[in-house]
């Protein structure tokens, strides 16, 4: 399977990067593909690291204002024009959309995966992997939405918030047919 992966490229401490390199490996061991940003910083290279060394392999989607900061020893790396195409590349990439701990970006490649998944645009199943408590004020937004009928349909069609990767990949494998 090809698991889409948004998520930060900063350095975070351990409380992110531990559970995160936990979840590669899984990914890894799994012998899924890791579609992804591409880039070889941070949360971002932790996350690549972790699932090259468990026999993953690797999918990259940078974009060119950030080429230089592209992992040089992907599977597969390509170059997107601006931030629109990378989104909707990373999209077509991928069987399913993990989102991870992240900023401003990754809560818009979120927002827009998930109403895209909202209009039919895709039926891709799409993961908030809420480490460390990090989405509950999201996903408390989200039940507000629901309850005051601003989503079209409910929540748990929508996403998927799990608490930690082995829920995360149980959730996606089984969603995909391979359990």
């Amino acid at each position: 399977m090809n698991i889409c992966v948004f998520l930060s490229a900063a350095d975070l401490d351990e409380r992110y990067t531990r559970p995160a390199r936990e979840f590669a490996e899984l990914i890894g061991r799994g012998g899924h593909t890791l579609v992804w940003g591409g880039s070889e910083s941070g949360l971002m290279k932790v996350v690549a690291d972790g699932v090259q060394e468990s026999g993953g392999k690797l999918v990259g989607v940078s974009v060119d204002f950030l080429a230089a900061k592209a992992r040089t020893n992907a599977d597969e790396m390509v170059i997107a024009r601006d931030l629109a195409e990378r989104k909707a590349l990373l999209l077509e990439k991928s069987d399913a959309v993990v989102i991870m701990v992240g900023g401003t970006g990754t809560l818009d490649e979120a927002t827009e995966i998930l109403e895209l998944k909202k209009h039919g645009k895709h039926t891709k199943p799409v993961v908030l992997l809420n480490t460390a408590g990090f989405y509950d004020g999201l996903r408390q937004q989200f039940q507000r939405m629901e309850d005051e009928g601003f989503l079209p349909l409910p929540l748990t069609d929508l996403v998927f918030f799990a608490k930690d990767g082995v829920g995360a990949l149980a959730y996606l494998e089984e969603s995909s047919g391979l359990l």
